[in-house]
């Protein structure tokens, strides 16, 4: 446990939320400790110390999911699992991410990340998305995890180069889309719109299967 008890308080509530996630495939102390040891990595590796806490949760269900496929567990999340990755989770991943959630409406599992998280999303993206009735609020950037990695079926880099890694059997999309760092409202609303065209097609080809 932390020294801090509104720390612990607050680790026991992310872990009573995946003990039920993860009933019968999991342990409550299996889960237990896999969110302390998220808590514990982020406290020590985040560069933005915002936050620490619903990380540290996603983190420990991320790792848990890929702990459960490994193992041979029927899958946690049953639908396509798909992660958008730009270097901030600032701009692109984030409009990629809210906007797959609007038009997934469940369909899809949506996560984003950054391989070097900015600490507040770019005011432009968060103005994008209101304009399009999405709201951002409660919305932050998110670093980069093996588990997310792992979860994930479909990875779509925007713009990280390098520092995305590559894990073999993941299927990779690079979206070459300009950057809303310091872009003008007007260009930010144009890389909104160009996110939107690819989020639906990828959302339509991976769910093209399912009962219409």
């Amino acid at each position: 446990m932390s020294t801090n008890a509104s720390v612990d308080a607050a680790l026991a509530r992310e872990s009573a939320r995946l003990v039920e996630r993860f009933h019968g495939v999991f342990s409550p102390q299996t889960v237990e400790r896999c969110v302390f040891e998220a808590y514990l990595e982020l406290e020590r590796t985040a560069r933005v110390r915002t936050h620490l806490l619903p990380l540290a949760g996603h983190a420990a269900a991320q790792r848990l999911e890929a702990m459960a496929e490994a193992a041979g567990a029927p899958p946690v999340v049953t639908v396509p699992r798909v992660l958008f990755m730009c270097a901030y989770n600032a701009g692109r991943s984030q409009l990629a991410a809210a906007l797959a959630e609007r038009h997934g409406a469940g369909r899809v599992a949506v996560a984003s990340a950054g391989s070097h998280p900015a600490s507040v999303l770019d005011p432009h993206v968060v103005a994008v998305l209101a304009e399009a009735g999405i709201p951002a609020d409660g919305a932050f950037p998110k670093p980069l995890t093996d588990g997310a990695l792992q979860a994930a079926d479909v990875i779509v880099t925007m713009g990280c180069g390098d520092a995305c890694p590559v894990l073999p059997g993941k299927r990779y999309l690079d979206w070459d889309l300009p950057d809303p760092a310091g872009a003008s409202l007007a260009t930010v609303r144009a890389i909104r719109d160009d996110i939107d065209v690819r989020v639906r097609q990828l959302i339509d080809e991976l769910t093209a299967g399912e009962q219409r």
